[in-house]
């Protein structure tokens, strides 16, 4: 057992945030000394460790005690995504770096901004929050998908097939045209239906993650032909403002 006092001085966390966590039913201490301090086992000592590390991915304190509070929490493969994770907050804060030493070395030559992508950091952290089963959107989904069968699952993948399609159609017109918002609220509203509601706030998620330059690009634009995600994202982001 540990007192709050080492506690704090072992990992940095200061005592005024151990005992916020005790507040807000993240970190229970394990016990109290008979003069009412706060002691943690290994056990408790571990659960700050995974809190730590989604701190430092900058989860919000009310998804992580979700994410460690669910019944289903893989502590092994939580962690084997919190390292790609930051693995991949590593490569951006590289690419920071060596834009900033450019910039010192040549000056401002050309205008690039492809080091502050966080588009990939943002897909995985939705994917891997997806897979954790503690967000209200993915037990809507599990909810309606419940007892469907296989078939009418393809059904409605081809639904969203067939409307990245239709983005595909009209991928080199205005995204902020009549056509292409219509075809935002069909998506919106084909998501609602078929899987969980789609607020503007996830359906923003949604279109930064398909311009993300991960698998979800690369199949939206193999439905509806190269630039389709591209397209779809900026036209979902002008329907979100």
């Amino acid at each position: 057992m540990m007192t709050v006092n080492e506690v704090s001085k072992l990992t940095g966390v200061s005592i005024r945030t151990l005992q916020y966590y005790d507040k807000i039913g993240l970190l229970h201490p394990t016990d109290y000394t008979e003069a009412g301090y706060r002691l943690y086992d290994d056990a408790a000592l571990e659960t700050l460790q995974q809190i730590l590390l989604f701190r430092e991915l900058e989860f919000p304190l009310k998804d992580i005690k979700e994410i460690i509070g669910s019944p289903d929490f893989d502590r092994s493969k939580a962690l084997e995504q919190q390292i790609e994770l930051l693995t991949l907050k590593k490569e951006h804060i590289e690419n920071l770096i060596a834009l900033a030493k450019g910039i010192k070395l040549l000056g401002v030559r050309k205008l690039n901004f492809d080091a502050f992508d966080t588009s990939k950091i943002d897909e995985y952290a939705a994917q891997a929050k997806a897979s954790w089963g503690t967000t209200p959107a993915y037990k809507e989904f599990e909810e309606k998908s419940k007892g469907r069968t296989k078939e009418e699952d393809k059904k409605i993948y081809q639904g969203m097939i067939d409307i990245f399609a239709e983005f595909g159609a009209i991928r080199n017109t205005d995204p902020a045209s009549g056509d292409a918002q219509a075809l935002v609220k069909k998506l919106q509203d084909y998501i609602t239906e078929h899987m969980y509601t789609c607020t503007k706030e996830i359906l923003s998620g949604l279109g930064k993650m398909y311009a993300g330059g991960g698998d979800f690009t690369k199949n939206i634009n193999s439905y509806g032909g190269e630039g389709t995600a591209e397209f779809t994202s900026q036209a979902i982001d002008i329907y979100c403002r």
